[in-house]
C-alpha cells in the first residue's frame, strides 16, 4: 500500500516538477540555434514518471501536452527491455513512433536511479528544416510522408552511454541546414541531461517509496480536480462545425464536426463526421488529435489542475480510422499544425454552448507558417515562423490583440532577429485597421507582415486560413475578417495566394509577400458597446469612423477640440439599428 502523502508534500513535489520542466525549457531557448525554437518558442519539455506518465510540462506550447503521453507510452511499451543507463532516445515518426510530424523531433533521456528506472526527461522541437520536398519541410502539396522528410522510428541517439554517431551523419545528410538542426538537437540533449540530474537531487530528498507514492498521487490529484470540474458542467451532447477554407486554388471547404459528450464526470469528444483524410500534408496524427482535444477542454478548467496524465483519465477521445484527425499510413501530416488548431477552435464552439459565460469567440485560428528558403552567398537559408495573431472577444473583455493562440504559447520573431539572419527585410509589421470583429467586446486586431526578399531568388509556401470561413463571433458577436496572402501588392504583377499553398511560389530580388492573419470575431451585440470605448478605438487608430458608425452605430465628430462622440447622431443611429432588426 502506498504512504499516504500529505497535501503540503504534494504542493512541495508538484511545484519541483514543474520547476524542473521550466528549466530544461529555459535551456533548450538559451542553446538553440535556429529562430523557430530559439524566439518562435516551438518546442517543449516535460518530466514524466517512470511508466512514461506525464507529471509536469514547461510553459511552452499547450498543444504537445498530450503529445508526449502517447510517444512515451508507445517507447515505455515498444522498448522497456532495452533500455539501459546513459540512453537517449530520438525519434519523429507519426507511424512508427507515435510522434505528430516528422519536423518535430523527440529527444527523450530515461533517468536511472540505484539501477532503476525513476522517471524520463522528454523533450520535442520544431525543427527548421527535416528534408523533403520543399524547404522547412511543411510541404501542404505532399501526399504521402515519404516525400516530407527523413523519417525516425524509435533510435538510440545515445547507446549505455556511447554515441551513435551514424545517426548524426544521417540527419545532417538529409536537412538542407545541418547547423541549424544538430545545433537545436543538441540544445534538447543538453536540456534532458540537465532534467536527469535535477530528477536525480529531488529524488535523493525523499525516502523512494514515498517519492513513488507523491508521483502517483500527482496523477490521482490531477484527476480528482478534473472530475469535480466536469460535474460542474451541464449534461448534454454539444455539437459544432468548423472548416479549413480547403487546398490550393481550387478550395473546398474541409468540414471538423465535434460532439461533446458531457456525463457526470467524464467527457467524450466524439470526431465522427469530420472530414475522410486529405491527399496533402494537413493530416493530424492520431497523437495530435488527442493533444488538441485535452488542450482545448484543459484551457476551460482552473490553472490549479497539475499538467499531469492524470488529468486526460475523464476524457475519451473517438477519431474515425481513415479521417483527417486519424490518418492511415502512408498519409501526408507535415503541416498537420492547422489541423489542430481548427479541432481545438472546434471544441471551444462546442463548450461555449455548455459554458456560455466562460468562453471567447473564435480567434486568429492559430500560427499561420510563411516559409521562405533559397540560397544566399553559396550557403542555404530557411526563414521559419509561426506567426501569431489575436483572440476573440470575451464576455469579460474585448479579445486580446497580439497574442498566442490557447494552443500555441509561441512568440512571433523580432523583426531584428529576421533582418540580422536571413535575407529578407520586413517593411511593415502592425495591426490592420478596422480588423477586429465588431461586438460588445471587441475581437483581436489582424496583424500584418510584409517581407521583401533581398536575395537573388527563392521560394514560399504558406500554412494560412480563416478566409472565406472567418473566425466566429458569439452572444451576437460578428466575425473576424479573414486572412490575405499577396506577393507584389498594389503592382502590376500582383498575385493573391490562396490560403494553403499547395505548390512553392518561385520569389525573385525584390519581390514582396504580404501576409495577414484573420483577427478575433466580436462577443455581443455590437451597438450595445460603450460608445466611450468605440471613441477610444477611433482615437487609437484601431476603428475608423467610417467603422465606428457602420459597425458600431456611433457617430464621432471631429472639432477642434478632436474627436468627440456624437450623442444625438448616435441615438439616432442606434434607434434606426434597432428598429432594423
Amino acid at each position: 500500500m502506498n504512504p499516504r502523502i500529505s497535501p503540503f508534500e504534494l504542493e512541495v513535489v508538484k511545484s519541483a516538477f514543474e520547476t524542473i520542466a521550466d528549466e530544461l525549457a529555459i535551456i533548450i531557448m538559451r542553446t538553440s540555434c535556429s529562430s523557430i525554437v530559439r524566439d518562435a518558442i516551438d518546442y517543449s519539455t516535460a518530466l514524466c514518471d517512470a511508466g512514461g506518465r506525464t507529471l509536469a510540462q514547461g510553459a511552452t506550447t499547450p498543444l504537445h501536452l498530450g503529445s508526449f503521453h502517447d510517444a512515451m507510452r508507445n517507447l515505455v511499451a515498444t522498448l522497456a527491455d532495452t533500455v539501459a543507463p546513459g540512453d537517449i532516445f530520438i525519434f519523429n515518426d507519426p507511424y512508427l513512433a507515435a510522434g505528430q510530424h516528422l519536423p518535430d523531433i523527440y529527444i527523450v533521456r530515461p533517468i536511472f536511479i540505484g539501477g532503476r528506472i525513476e522517471g524520463w526527461a522528454t523533450t520535442v522541437a520544431h525543427q527548421n528544416d527535416i528534408g523533403g520536398i520543399v524547404p522547412g519541410s511543411n510541404s501542404i502539396g505532399s501526399t504521402e510522408i515519404f516525400q516530407e522528410g527523413l523519417r525516425l522510428p524509435l533510435l538510440k541517439l545515445v547507446d549505455a552511454g556511447r554515441e551513435n554517431t551514424a545517426i548524426w551523419d544521417i540527419l545532417a545528410a538529409n536537412v538542407r541546414v545541418p547547423d541549424k538542426v544538430i545545433g537545436d538537437v543538441k540544445a534538447q540533449v543538453a536540456a534532458c541531461l540537465v532534467g536527469e540530474r535535477e530528477f536525480a537531487k529531488l529524488f535523493a530528498r525523499w525516502e523512494p517509496a514515498r517519492f513513488r507514492a507523491a508521483c502517483a498521487e500527482i496523477h490521482d490529484y490531477a484527476e480528482r480536480l478534473t472530475r469535480a470540474e466536469i460535474a460542474d458542467i451541464p449534461d448534454g451532447v454539444y455539437r459544432f462545425e468548423n472548416h479549413i477554407d480547403g487546398l490550393g486554388d481550387d478550395p473546398r471547404p474541409i468540414p471538423f464536426r465535434v460532439a461533446l459528450t458531457v456525463r457526470a464526470d467524464e467527457i467524450t469528444v466524439d470526431w465522427t463526421g469530420t472530414s475522410p483524410e486529405v491527399r496533402a500534408g494537413i493530416n493530424a496524427p492520431m497523437p495530435f488529435t488527442h493533444a488538441a482535444s485535452y488542450a482545448a477542454i484543459r484551457s476551460v478548467l482552473s490553472p490549479d489542475i497539475p499538467n499531469a496524465q492524470g488529468f486526460t483519465r475523464p476524457i475519451q477521445v473517438i477519431a474515425p480510422a481513415g479521417s483527417i484527425v486519424n490518418p492511415r499510413p502512408p498519409a501526408a501530416c507535415g503541416a498537420r499544425g492547422i489541423t489542430g488548431f481548427r479541432m481545438m477552435d472546434c471544441v471551444m464552439g462546442a463548450l461555449a454552448q455548455a459554458l456560455p459565460g466562460r468562453v471567447p469567440a473564435d480567434g486568429s485560428g492559430g500560427s499561420t507558417l510563411p516559409t521562405i528558403g533559397g540560397r544566399q552567398d553559396g550557403k542555404p537559408f530557411i526563414f521559419v515562423e509561426t506567426i501569431m495573431g489575436a483572440w476573440g472577444g470575451s464576455p469579460a473583455q474585448d479579445g486580446q490583440d497580439a497574442v498566442a493562440h490557447l494552443g500555441a504559447n509561441q512568440s512571433n520573431v523580432p523583426v531584428e532577429t529576421i533582418e540580422a539572419d536571413y535575407p529578407l527585410r520586413v517593411e511593415s509589421y502592425g495591426f490592420v485597421t478596422d480588423s477586429g470583429g465588431p461586438g460588445r467586446h471587441r475581437g483581436g486586431m489582424a496583424i500584418e507582415r510584409v517581407f521583401r526578399l533581398l536575395a537573388d531568388e527563392a521560394t514560399l509556401t504558406v500554412r494560412s486560413d480563416k478566409r472565406r470561413f472567418p473566425p466566429f463571433g458569439l452572444a451576437g458577436g460578428r466575425p473576424g475578417s479573414g486572412s490575405l496572402n499577396v506577393v507584389n501588392p498594389g503592382t502590376a504583377s500582383e498575385r493573391v495566394l490562396p490560403v494553403l499553398i499547395t505548390e512553392p511560389v518561385p520569389l525573385r530580388r525584390g519581390d514582396v509577400f504580404r501576409h495577414v492573419l484573420a483577427s478575433g470575431g466580436g462577443w455581443g451585440d455590437p451597438r450595445s458597446r460603450d460608445p466611450d470605448l468605440v471613441l477610444e478605438d477611433v482615437r487609437l487608430g484601431r476603428v475608423t469612423p467610417e467603422g465606428a458608425r457602420r459597425d458600431y452605430a456611433v457617430a464621432i465628430a471631429s472639432g477642434a477640440e478632436g474627436l468627440s462622440i456624437d450623442a444625438a447622431a448616435t441615438a439616432a443611429l442606434r434607434a434606426s439599428a434597432g428598429a432594423a432588426s
